[in-house]
Parts: C-alpha cells; sequence; structure tokens
C-alpha cells in the first residue's frame, strides 16, 4: 500500500489545494514540507503536546496524527490563516500580543488555534473552560496565566464587537 498514491482535495486558509500523497502521509508533514506552512510545529509527534494544532472544519486536531487522506474534502485553517485578511493579526493575536502570552513562541501558533477554535465554540467561556480547552497544548514557559488572560481578552473584544 504505501507504493501507491491517493488523490486528495481540501481548502487550505481559503484556497483549494490538490495533492496525491503517500496514504501513510500524516498532515503536519504535508503543510510543513509541501505549503511551507511552518507555523504548524512538530513538537511530540504523538498527539499530546498541541504544537501542532489546526482546524479541520472549524475543529482543532493533532496534525501530526491526522493523515492527510482524512482530510479530503475538508476546510483546513494553520495559523498562517488566522490573521485578517488584510493581513493584520485577529482578534485572538492582537490579544495574545497585548498580554505578552508567548515566551520562547513554540506553543504560540497551537494556543492560538486552539483559542480561536474555543471562541467559536464557545464566545463567553469562564476560566475553568478556557484551562481546560487549552490544556491541549503544552506550554513549558508561560505557566498559561498570561494566555488565559489572553482569550479572556479575545472574548471580550469579540462580544463587544457583536
Amino acid at each position: 500500500m504505501s507504493g501507491e498514491f491517493v488523490f486528495v482535495t481540501f481548502t487550505l486558509n481559503g484556497t483549494l489545494r490538490e495533492f496525491h500523497v503517500r496514504p501513510e502521509e500524516m498532515l503536519v508533514d504535508l503543510l510543513r514540507e509541501r505549503c511551507a506552512m511552518t507555523g504548524t510545529k512538530i513538537g511530540c509527534d504523538v498527539a499530546t503536546c498541541g504544537a501542532c494544532s489546526v482546524l479541520v472544519d472549524g475543529a482543532p486536531a493533532a496534525s501530526c496524527s491526522t493523515f492527510v487522506w482524512q482530510v479530503d474534502g475538508c476546510n483546513i485553517v494553520t495559523i498562517e490563516g488566522v490573521a485578517n485578511a488584510d493581513g493584520s493579526p485577529d482578534d485572538v493575536q492582537r490579544a495574545f500580543i497585548a498580554n505578552s502570552a508567548f515566551q520562547c513562541g513554540f506553543c504560540t501558533p497551537g494556543m492560538i488555534v486552539l483559542a480561536r477554535a474555543l471562541l467559536d465554540h464557545n464566545p463567553a467561556p469562564d476560566r475553568a473552560a478556557i484551562r481546560a480547552w487549552i490544556g491541549a497544548n503544552v506550554c513549558r514557559c508561560t505557566g498559561y496565566e498570561m494566555i488565559i488572560e489572553a482569550v479572556e481578552q479575545a472574548a471580550a473584544a469579540r462580544r463587544e464587537a457583536s
């Protein structure tokens, strides 16, 4: 089976893309190596650290444990696709900047993707919900407090704008 190729089509950050892939090719590898979406990080490579988080049809997914063929027909959003149409930071990115919700930055793309998914799912999460949601992404630097505050600020900004 590894010698065969599979044809897949999906929307990546708003652009329809088509690929011939091996059945065993992982989404994170395709994103980083063939699409130059290097904001999606490889941390643990076993779907436990969250560094490779992307949105698949609006839901968070560990791209290191997602085969490319599994996203055929889906809408994929990476950290490169979260900015506003004019290239300016979106509300979540602005809140992360304002709250210095990063240190080394390795987990930041996954955190922002998770925060966006949370706020799309729950526009007014409490701290417990935020902690539970971002608990899927390991940060070894910040202690999470600044990240939680950034998510709270982004949620408030979204509610204010609507």
